[in-house]
């Protein structure tokens, strides 16, 4: 069905064709690829590897597992993790690098191998260029018998990223604790269904009730937390018995949030309410990217500090993150990047943080919604043919707007006064994605479709 081929990884749907869908020889040519790009003669290489609960997930591990033996490498397999787990285990074991076994959001036939390096954060653009390009080549060696690598397993990890978490200065367990919170989770049959129930207990919180906490990998929805997949959750947190409800995809580092009454509070607004949580007590600057909702930048500047943006992905906003010295950053789709714990997105860490916040200031998660601008994202996007000049078409509207504030580091971002709208060609549809926003629904999607219409009259 598909196959793509990035700078971050390989993900694909299982079964097919090799080169066409992500089969086992895919797979043993990517982690080849991948271990020749990481290579060092001195010593022989130990990476860290772990995957969330997706059927294919051990059938895929066992060929990953069994290519890095074969290549000399020393495997510590954590088994059942999320992803920003198995991000700092890289750094807890010492390890030279990491694959995680995650297609995130994707439904149940999709899987990836997503690529870490020493300092468990995800490969850069140069790197994931050159992994590619070993592999068009197919330029890698196995390892002779007497050096062919070990195979351990490590069954504490998620216990190991909560030990750190509950020792960061902002997480007030014993806040959390005394407030006595009643939790509702979503774990969508994935290995949330492990990790939070564990990170709830140990910031003491006893009232909790789970939907789909089975790690069976058979979702029973749509595994991305948006409001209509969400229907199961929002309508058990109706009658008011609880605070408030948390929803994460498969791999647990998207975390969406569910007031008191059930409705959404907006998968944007995650990032948001914890970075007001972390500049109230720290001063210090800000990173999402280009599609995220303005509203960080309002609550930012609120603080006297800086507001930046990156292009989209993970990476992007990591690298900026640094460059600005953020204290908080991630990205509108409820990715919360904390650094003080690690440079990647977590949703345990998000808990954690948002909790305190409820706790420590004695607000519900609508009030805490409430104090930021009610900002509305409209999303659309363009189908390409053939005979588009994309790079033309994006040129062409920047000059048209060069009016407005215009941001080309990813795509084309205009900022008007009430609102903005980013064009940007998607990395794995042949689509050109319209993300608009403003001060309401209808004016997100009136400058949407302006900008739409403005884009075919220059296809025409």
């Amino acid at each position: 069905m598909a196959l793509i081929k990035s700078i971050s990884g390989i993900r694909g749907t299982i079964g097919g064709k090799v080169g066409d869908n992500l089969t086992p020889i895919d797979v043993v040519q990517f982690v080849s690829a991948f271990v020749t790009f990481l290579k060092n003669d001195e010593k022989p290489l130990t990476i860290v590897i772990g995957r969330d609960a997706r059927v294919s997930g051990e059938m895929v591990n066992k060929l990953a597992c069994s290519t890095l033996q074969a290549l000399g490498v020393n495997v510590i397999d954590l088994g059942l993790s999320t992803t920003p787990t198995v991000e700092m285990a890289v750094t807890h074991h010492h390890a030279d690098g990491g694959i995680i076994l995650t297609a995130s959001h994707n439904p149940m036939q999709w899987n990836a191998l997503k690529l870490l390096n020493a300092n468990g954060e995800f490969i850069s653009a140069a790197d994931g260029t050159k992994v590619l390009e070993i592999i068009e080549k197919q330029e890698y060696t196995f390892a002779e018998i007497d050096k062919l690598g070990t195979y351990t397993t490590y069954e504490n990890a998620i216990n190991d990223h909560i030990d750190k978490i509950l020792q960061l200065e902002l997480v007030d367990v014993a806040a959390i604790k005394k407030a006595d919170f009643s939790v509702a989770l979503d774990c969508v049959n994935s290995t949330g269904g492990i990790a939070l129930p564990l990170l709830l207990k140990r910031l003491g919180v006893n009232k909790v009730e789970i939907l789909n906490g089975e790690p069976t990998g058979i979702f029973t929805h749509n595994p991305e937390p948006l409001p209509q997949h969400l229907q199961d959750i929002a309508n058990l947190m109706r009658n008011g018995k609880f605070d408030i409800g948390f929803v994460v995809d498969p791999d647990v580092d998207r975390l969406a949030l569910l007031q008191e009454d059930g409705s959404m509070s907006g998968e944007e607004y995650t990032l948001v309410s914890v970075a007001d949580y972390i500049l109230q007590n720290k001063k210090g600057n800000t990173v999402s990217n280009l599609s995220s909702t303005r509203a960080l930048r309002d609550v930012t500047r609120s603080y006297g500090a800086d507001y930046n943006a990156a292009a989209v992905g993970e990476v992007n906003v990591v690298e900026k993150m640094k460059a600005t010295q953020a204290i908080i950053g991630g990205e509108g789709n409820g990715g919360v990047i904390y650094p003080e714990l690690h440079y990647g997105r977590d949703a345990l860490v998000g808990i954690a943080l948002f909790l305190s916040f409820m706790a420590k200031t004695g607000m519900k998660c609508s009030e805490i919604r409430a104090k930021y601008p009610q900002y509305t994202i409209s999303k659309n996007k363009i189908e390409l043919k053939p005979s588009m000049n994309v790079p033309d078409i994006l040129k062409k509207m920047a000059a048209k707007y060069a009016g407005e504030e215009v941001n080309t580091i990813d795509g084309v971002k205009i900022d008007f006064e009430e609102g903005w709208v980013h064009l940007r060609p998607s990395n794995t549809e042949p689509i050109i994605r319209i993300y608009a926003e403003g001060k309401n629904e209808e004016f997100a999607n009136s400058l949407a479709t302006k900008i739409m219409n403005e884009i075919q009259s220059l296809i025409v």
